[in-house]
């Protein structure tokens, strides 16, 4: 064991309500090797998260408890590595492996932090939005080593510079147009000189087209810099500055470049620079063991690759051994070294990522690599988990598992394939005829005041979008988040009013249309959530929550007719209608998601706008709400609006493809062509940062991986 970090050896947690007994984790057993990245996948409820937590110590208590098993823990000696506040003194970690489960909880809190770092899928709520992000890395570092506040300020700016955050010294020297040496501050080369920023914006606010723009936004761009901030906000350079002072001056911009970025609030970073906070703060004891609990799941997909190369490049420079957890087997196939599948609280199959994506075993393993949409291939219909195994329960109240004799090639060819020249076809006939939906020259802006609540100027969410969707046609609309894409969904359904535009439905123009006709066109037209948990009214059953559409409007005819509209509406979406009088928080997420897809057929609308609605779900719940949606389309004739930032997903979902970006469309056709033959450099950006789930790409990485050993 001389070269493993952590060994885990049937691990138990339970967790009791009532009188109920709940084995979340069940005789789980793994080992993470020094430099080695173990992937744990699985979908919700399978335990992942609550295993990383009892290795961190974190299981709540009550109503968790550890029940058995042992967490073996071997501390890193490593001559750079920061002395903790006590276990620089300890000698357990010479004498060998200590079990973290015998730890008092004092020593336990030092080895969580600086021997075990943890980062959280969710940064904002990881992070206090009442102190600054500089303050919470530096309160983190004091807290496990002996240094001084100066000191974790200096350590912190590190740590900021090595997640990419904020740029390294040479850089920031670079962007401040300025040089320690007195030749390079002539005034034709050196942009301080006239007072006027490398954006073309003076000292007073006035760009080079003479535009007044006095903004000063918390919008942080990926540098660090406050965007409509002028980067020469203080340093002025003249010809006659001495080499001495200049070089002041440089010192003093570095200086206040890396505190302005040590001063950002939470709320003033996007998610994937929360994230990079995170990761800092994770690594800054440099740990032996860093577990990443779903770090990628809220990101788009661009702002995913990043942070999994950012990942993959720490875990190498520093020889840390890493837990990626995820559902998600595509991203799994991009950082992990070996695998731990497990289901219902138990590991049912692991090994090394070659081995788990070539030669698959349990059946729960098939259906997670067959149930995410190809971008190379489109399925009429998405396999699921259920093509692979079912899953029965004995008296005693354990879980079952049946496997169906049947491979992955079967499974695949079983379901038909569309093929290019029938999604052309298909698109043809749908185009013949009047467009349901047409959108011309739509324009969203947020005004944004300055002095005495004077307006200043729009930021332009939507800026001369134009589109047309035709019936029973699915328009995928694909982008970053922040490119516009869910303030055009409410503006569709006029739940924001535009600045300017015309969006006419069924041949009318529902721009100008007065509020009562507008209610009634609403049945019509529909939308569904990302987050059905908020979508759904915590206080109100399923069944009155499905049936206060057809009140509010008066369909549906009397209150008996009416609930029995509500019982098939459940049966109809694949939820049983005994749970009519049910509530939200006893479904599972795809269930909740069933139901708001339920409430949106109500009134049988025309049009409905699933809006990031299969993002927040497992990959194996995905792949059966994409079939569900499918097949209501092909069953009520409906048109949709499919937004997301996958663009695999959108892919298999759509007929059409419309790419935004900064408010604007990028490009648009037919998804096929969308995807191979992209014309724009930023449909190639995020077609690149799919994941690729296949066997090249692993041994790419594999071998990436042995070059970089070797030549360390």
């Amino acid at each position: 064991m001389s070269d493993t970090i952590l060994a885990v050896r049937d691990l138990s947690v339970q967790f009791c309500s009532g009188s109920r007994v709940i084995n979340a984790v069940d005789g789980v057993s793994f080992e993470v090797r020094r430099g080695q990245t173990l992937g744990i996948v699985g979908e919700s409820g399978s335990g992942k998260s609550v295993t990383s937590l009892a290795v961190m110590g974190l299981v709540p208590s009550p109503p968790g408890k550890i029940t058995g098993g042992e967490i073996l823990f071997r501390q890193s000696m490593g001559g750079d590595r920061p002395q903790s506040t006590s276990l620089s003194s300890s000698s357990s970690s010479e004498a060998g492996p200590v079990n973290l489960r015998q730890l008092s909880p004092k020593l336990m809190q030092q080895y969580r932090g600086g021997q075990i770092s943890m980062i959280f899928q969710e940064p904002m709520s990881s992070l206090n939005p009442v102190y600054t992000c500089g303050y919470q890395l530096i309160e983190a570092i004091r807290h496990h080593q002996f240094v001084s506040k100066a000191e974790a300020e200096q350590q912190a700016i590190a740590l900021l510079q090595e997640v990419k955050l904020l740029p390294n010294d040479a850089d920031l020297l670079a962007e401040s147009g300025l040089s320690t040496h007195p030749q390079s501050s002539n005034s034709e080369s050196n942009p301080w000189t006239n007072g006027s920023d490398n954006n073309g914006v003076d000292k007073n606010g006035v760009d080079k087209n003479g535009t007044v723009n006095n903004s000063n936004s918390n919008q942080v761009t990926a540098n660090g810099r406050t965007e409509g901030e002028p980067s020469n906000s203080s340093i002025v350079s003249t010809p006659f500055q001495s080499p001495s002072s200049l070089e002041e001056d440089v010192n003093r911009y570095i200086q206040r470049r890396k505190r302005q970025m040590l001063n950002r609030y939470p709320h003033e970073l996007s998610g994937g620079q929360l994230q990079r906070v995170m990761i800092a703060m994770a690594i800054s004891c440099n740990p032996s063991l860093l577990i990443a609990d779903e770090p990628t799941t809220a990101l788009d997909v661009t702002v995913q690759a990043m942070i999994l190369d950012l990942l993959r490049e720490l875990r190498d420079r520093r020889g840390m051994a890493m837990i990626f957890i995820t559902h998600d087997l595509s991203i799994i196939a991009e950082i992990a070294d070996t695998v731990a599948v497990m289901y219902q609280g138990k590991v049912v199959e692991s090994g090394t990522v070659q081995q788990i994506f070539a030669d698959p075993q349990h059946p729960y393993t098939k259906g997670l690599l067959t149930c995410r949409p190809s971008p190379h291939q489109r399925l009429k219909c998405l396999p699921t988990v259920a093509d692979f195994m079912e899953v029965s329960q004995t008296h005693e109240g354990e879980l079952l598992i049946q496997a169906k004799a049947r491979s992955m090639d079967e499974v695949f060819h079983d379901q038909p394939l569309v093929s290019p020249a029938e999604s052309q076809e298909r698109l043809t006939t749908l185009q013949q005829q009047s467009p349901l939906l047409s959108v011309r020259d739509l324009q969203v802006g947020f005004p944004v005041k300055g002095v005495f609540g004077r307006l200043e100027r729009y930021v332009m969410a939507v800026n001369g979008v134009s589109f047309d969707v035709y019936p029973g046609e699915t328009l995928g609309l694909v982008g970053e988040s922040g490119c516009g894409k869910s303030t055009l969904a409410s503006t569709l359904l006029q739940l924001i009013t535009p600045m300017g535009g015309k969006v006419s439905f069924d041949g009318r123009d529902i721009t100008q249309l007065p509020p009562g006709e507008l209610r009634s066109l609403r049945k019509e037209m529909q939308i569904i959530f990302q987050d059905p948990f908020s979508s759904l009214d915590p206080r109100m059953s399923v069944g009155k929550a499905i049936l206060e559409p057809l009140k509010i409007h008066k369909h549906g005819g009397s209150p008996r007719q009416q609930r029995m509209r509500v019982a098939e509406l459940m049966d109809r979406v694949g939820l049983n209608p005994n749970c009519i009088d049910r509530f939200p928080h006893e479904f599972s997420g795809g269930q909740r998601q069933r139901i708001c897809i339920a409430r949106a057929l109500a009134l049988n609308p025309k049009f409905i706008i699933c809006d990031e609605s299969v993002s927040a779900l497992d990959v194996s719940v995905q792949a059966q709400v994409l079939n569900l949606l499918k097949g209501l389309q092909e069953e009520f004739g409906l048109t949709y609006i499919f937004i997301s930032h996958d663009l695999s997903v959108v892919k298999f979902m759509s007929d059409r493809i419309m790419v935004m970006n900064k408010g604007k469309v990028e490009e648009i056709g037919p998804a096929d062509a969308i995807y191979d033959q992209p014309q724009t450099a930023y449909t190639k950006e995020l077609i690149a940062a799919i994941p690729k789930c296949t066997l090249e790409q692993i041994e790419f990485r594999q071998t990436e991986r042995r070059n970089a050993l070797q030549a360390s």
